[in-house]
């Protein structure tokens, strides 16, 4: 985890993992993860812990399909065989209900309310408000056809972040997890 104190500051964007199809009536924040979608989240996990990336913060969406893949991905970071990644802390986590169907300044805005001494903030979140916030913060970076599922974009504000603005966060790495 990265100690806040140091002044650096890594927000990760995370599209939830592959859902099923709606079927019937059911709403559509019931969806769950399809089984490519769980094995998704794992590796999504795995790999921020590969890169030294384990979130003091995790903002997720509650829809069910944000929440199981935030426990995908918790699961992912643990270091299971083959992935040998460290657990390091148990991040403190937020479900934000405004994050279903949010659009990009309503995630902006759940992200400036964090604590000013937090280093790592992880935000689960649906398309289009998620891509769409990644291209707000770095438009020149940001991939024009949007985040696919389980696409992860690490960006590094040069703020703090209540002062987190369009354009202040510049890509440094991004990864399509596949389990």
């Amino acid at each position: 985890m990265t100690d806040g104190r140091n002044q650096e500051r890594t927000l990760v964007l995370l599209r939830h993992a592959k859902t099923e199809q709606l079927r019937g009536e059911g709403p559509d924040a019931e969806r769950p993860l399809t089984a490519r979608g769980r094995a998704d989240a794992a590796a999504a996990g795995a790999w921020l812990a590969r890169h030294a990336l384990l979130p003091d913060v995790v903002l997720c969406s509650t829809a069910r399909r944000a929440r199981q893949t935030w426990h995908g991905l918790a699961m992912g970071m643990t270091g299971s065989p083959p992935e040998g990644g460290p657990t390091g802390p148990t991040p403190v986590v937020r479900y934000e209900p405004t994050a279903y169907e949010a659009q990009p300044e309503e995630l902006l805005k759940l992200v400036r309310a964090v604590a000013p001494d937090t280093g790592t903030v992880l935000l689960v979140a649906h398309n289009p408000g998620i891509s769409l916030l990644s291209a707000l913060l770095d438009p020149q970076r940001a991939d024009p056809d949007g985040l696919r599922t389980t696409d992860l974009v690490v960006h590094r504000p040069t703020t703090r972040w209540a002062a987190l603005a369009p354009g202040g966060a510049p890509i440094t790495a991004r990864h399509t997890a596949r389990g």
